[in-house]
């Protein structure tokens, strides 16, 4: 059974010479409980397309057209309250850079509370105990000191993990990882993916996977959807797809990968 279904989804930007389609006709299914993958290059509107599920495209971009089914309930036609219900809540997202995922002014703790609290109405006190539990589900050493750290106090690894914990203390039935270890070291990304592999396994989560890499899309993802200036390519099983590609891109990008590892 199918989580999510993304059908013609269309992104547009208004530029001074016209108009610019980023993302032209996307479309795709979650299985639930499974990790579906998008992989391509710069630019291809990955990230995109991500964003468009929480409508979080801003202005000179926006939303063209399609639909985007989430449990019945399409996306882009909720009313702000109803979206404000399922943001952070039934769907989360782990952007690629930590560093700028919290504010800067307010503890690390502080920030997951007042998620917990918006989107589960407990008080301050239970709020903290679920911080606390899931800085420590994610290995996050001495939890109850970062609990009071700011942000520029932690390390980058430790601050990707915390953006992970409060991706998932509201238990979230889609969780959006675009490009979660893009902005690590090799050592640290390497431990995040396997705490995330850790988590998905664990908990049976249905995961938007987004990278450009191969090999972590190898790892990660049950099913992967390769893009192009906007528009998908090939989508199918990842071993078939990385094993067998159908489509000359898909081959192209893979024999570059095999030139550079070489």
């Amino acid at each position: 059974m199918d989580i999510l279904q993304v059908k013609d989804l269309k992104v547009d930007f208004n530029v001074p010479d016209g108009i610019v389609r980023a993302v032209d006709g996307v479309s795709f299914d979650i299985e639930r409980g499974k990790v579906f993958g998008i992989v391509g290059e710069s630019g291809s509107g990955k990230t995109l397309t991500a964003l468009s599920i929480l409508r979080l495209i801003s202005p000179p971009g926006n939303i063209a057209g399609g639909s985007v089914i989430f449990n019945g309930l399409d996306m882009l036609r909720l009313d702000e309250k109803d979206l404000r219900g399922i943001r952070g809540s039934k769907i989360s997202i782990v952007f690629q850079e930590p560093a700028s995922s919290f504010n800067p002014v307010f503890t690390v703790g502080e920030q997951i509370v007042e998620t917990i609290i918006s989107h589960q109405g407990v008080d301050g006190d239970k709020a903290k105990a679920l911080t606390l539990e899931y800085l420590d589900r994610v290995h996050i050493y001495e939890a109850k000191r970062i609990f009071y750290d700011y942000p520029h106090q932690l390390s980058g690894g430790t601050k990707q993990r915390a953006m992970i914990a409060m991706a998932l203390v509201n238990s979230p039935e889609l969780v959006i990882l675009d490009e979660p270890t893009t902005a690590l070291d090799v050592t640290i990304q390497a431990q995040v993916l396997d705490l995330l592999k850790e988590i998905i396994e664990r908990d049976k989560l249905s995961v938007l996977f987004i990278s450009h890499d191969f090999g972590i899309i190898s790892r990660m993802c049950d099913r992967v959807a390769v893009m192009r200036k906007g528009i998908i390519v090939e989508t199918g099983a990842t071993k078939q797809v990385l094993g067998d590609p159908r489509n000359e891109y898909t081959v192209s990008l893979l024999e570059s990968v095999k030139a550079l590892s070489s």
